[in-house]
């Protein structure tokens, strides 16, 4: 037997049992004639005392880091116990020990505060996952695996697995292909979704399936972005959007409470589309914190009216403003006392590439009720309170006000508010925010190719009222310029995200089960009936057998767990992640193949260097 307990099991209640551990040297630390060893595994660290006997065997043996070691002696109380770990009351009299294996001198320590690089700590992955910080990740990443499977079998979900070999049906980003060595000149394409695959098990009958699954996706990668990534997948049938969203509000919940010990009892808040962009900006609003944007100048839906604001900035002669197509702003709280030094480093950040503003704005409202402008000479005192009390900024406050082409405007004064709200702290790591937005536009207008694309994906059900709508008229655009007179654009689908802190971290919709309505939605795509049966004939097939109402949804798994550990990267909670380059360094992959496995594959490579 190589252990009786673990290095994180014993407390003084096992003083005087004989025992025997066995882990990973952390640290030796001789004094005179006796040695301390901290033993570490998986499951803590306990402290081991050599006394002289054994002492003058290290010496001749002597222990190094991350060396694997067996000791047997028996438990004894601490004279100077250690506080910061669970074990610390106890240690280990050695009377043996077993050298199981030696170590080299790692790359860097293996410890929290290690001194190894990002690059170094992929490359010795394997060390790395060694270390107490990276080990409590994939127990949280386990924790919210298994609450989500406890509350989906409780609920009656299936867990079935799909196909990671399947056909390439190119919609939205690239997919990675693999060369068929029996079907030669063919391929599969790795899933970047098991989205067709779960609606044929609705039209199978198992009406509520779940994978927690990896899919594919040849992107560009960022902090939240892998080309392995897992999903949270689940389908379900005869329900409506109001179904989904109480099942899997429920089940978020249920993993706050398990993994967490949050007890989030409020409903979640509701929003549209339409409203987290103009108030946030984005469709993934942060709403732990309020500033919302204010609309100075374009029209704008609220509560269903059009209202304009441009009567609040015209007729100053500020070319900056009468130019623009859109004026927005945010009052920052408690922020007018901000220097002229302050408020430059602000212009300077919306003028940085990744936001690509030509300036910035500033309107003080003093403590003592007056106010103070980078463009005073344009703007009343009085036209400057009316500007600020539009923003609901109050004295005290600070109001930014950006100008420019309504979408880049619209980004950055989102990224803005997100910044700022970073600096303030209103954005803590250990409160959490949640919020369903609702009823997104089903298309989107591609200027590039002069057609409607899907802005979820080609499966999503237009609102029962709309459907009507896509039926009965034409996709075609005319005049590219007058796009959104199209009755196309105010299509609204019958999808659904949930957003956690300004993540979002799962999306879904209420699917297309009808062959006819699909059909029109892949003719709306600029699919001709050829294309369509060519890609996604087995699913229209199966469309004329029975399929029922059905719906779902997919929550993004690394990101969650992410944001639950307060984390800026999934990386930190994948056991064996790729760098921003989409390679393994620890692996060294992907790499090259020999001639021997092209041949087999029928592959001529034409690589330009």
């Amino acid at each position: 037997m190589y252990r009786t307990h673990t290095c994180g099991e014993l407390r003084r209640t096992h003083v005087n049992e004989n025992v025997t551990l066995a882990g990973w040297v952390q640290t030796v630390r001789k004094f005179g004639s006796i040695t301390f060893i901290d033993l570490r595994d998986r499951y803590g660290i306990t402290q081991l005392l050599f006394g002289e006997e054994l002492n003058t065997q290290l010496d001749n043996n002597p222990l190094g880091r991350e060396f694997v070691l067996q000791a047997k002696g028996i438990v004894s109380e601490r004279s100077n116990k250690n506080t910061n770990i669970p074990t610390g009351d106890i240690e280990i009299k050695v009377s043996s020990f077993s050298i199981l294996n030696k170590s080299v001198t790692p790359p860097f320590t293996v410890q929290d505060d290690t001194d190894g690089g990002d690059d170094l700590r992929m490359k010795f992955r394997y060390l790395d996952l060694r270390r107490n910080a990276v080990r409590k990740n994939l127990e949280l990443r386990y924790a919210v695996n298994r609450a989500a499977r406890n509350y989906l079998h409780a609920n009656n979900f299936m867990d079935i697995e799909t196909p990671f070999l399947i056909k390439s049906t190119p919609e939205g980003a690239r997919d990675f292909v693999v060369p068929s060595r029996m079907n030669a000149g063919q391929f599969y394409a790795l899933p970047q979704s098991p989205q067709t695959f779960k609606q044929l098990l609705m039209v199978s009958g198992y009406d509520r399936y779940y994978q927690i699954v990896k899919c594919f996706r040849d992107e560009d990668l960022r902090a939240d972005r892998q080309p392995e990534f897992t999903q949270i997948d689940c389908e379900m049938s005869f329900v409506e959007q109001e179904d989904i969203l109480n099942m899997f509000e429920g089940m978020v919940k249920s993993i706050f409470k398990e993994v967490k010990g949050i007890d989030y009892t409020e409903k979640l808040e509701r929003m549209s589309w339409e409203d987290a962009m103009w108030n946030y900006g984005n469709d993934k609003p942060d709403i732990r914190f309020a500033m919302k944007i204010a609309n100075l100048k374009s029209a704008f839906k609220k509560d269903g009216q059009l209202i304009a604001t441009g009567e609040l900035i015209n007729g100053a002669n500020f070319g900056v403003f009468d130019k623009a197509e859109t004026v927005v702003a945010i009052a920052v709280p408690g922020c007018g006392e901000y220097t002229r030094k302050q408020t430059d480093e602000l212009t300077e950040w919306v003028k940085r590439p990744q936001i690509g503003m030509q300036g910035l704005v500033t309107i003080k409202c003093n403590a003592d009720g007056t106010f103070k402008s980078s463009v005073d000479k344009f703007y009343s005192e009085e036209k400057l309170k009316a500007i600020a009390s539009f923003t609901n900024a109050k004295a005290g406050d600070l109001v930014l006000i950006l100008a420019g082409t309504e979408e880049k405007t619209r980004k950055a004064i989102s990224e803005l508010r997100l910044e700022l709200g970073e600096r303030l702290g209103f954005r803590k790591k250990d409160e959490f925010k949640l919020l369903w937005v609702l009823d997104f536009p089903l298309f989107e207008y591609s200027e590039e190719d002069n057609r409607w694309v899907a802005r979820h994906h080609p499966f999503t059900a237009p609102k029962p009222d709309h459907i009507e709508v896509m039926i009965n008229n034409d996709p075609v655009i005319e005049n590219a310029a007058e796009y959104l007179k199209h009755p196309y654009a105010n299509i609204k689908a019958n999808a659904y995200d949930m957003v956690l802190n300004g993540n979002e971290i799962g999306g879904g919709s209420i699917r297309i089960f009808q062959r006819d309505l699909q059909e029109k939605m892949f003719a709306a795509l600029g699919m001709t009936k050829e294309e369509a049966l060519h890609k996604f004939g087995f699913l229209l097939g199966a469309f004329e057998y029975g399929a029922p109402p059905h719906g779902g949804i997919a929550f993004g798994f690394d990101r969650l767990c992410a944001i639950l550990g307060g984390s800026e990267s999934i990386r930190d909670f994948i056991a064996f992640p790729k760098n921003n380059s989409g390679r393994d360094v620890m692996l060294d992959a992907p790499s090259t193949i020999d001639d021997k496995q092209l041949q087999e594959l029928s592959i001529k490579l034409n690589v330009q260097s």
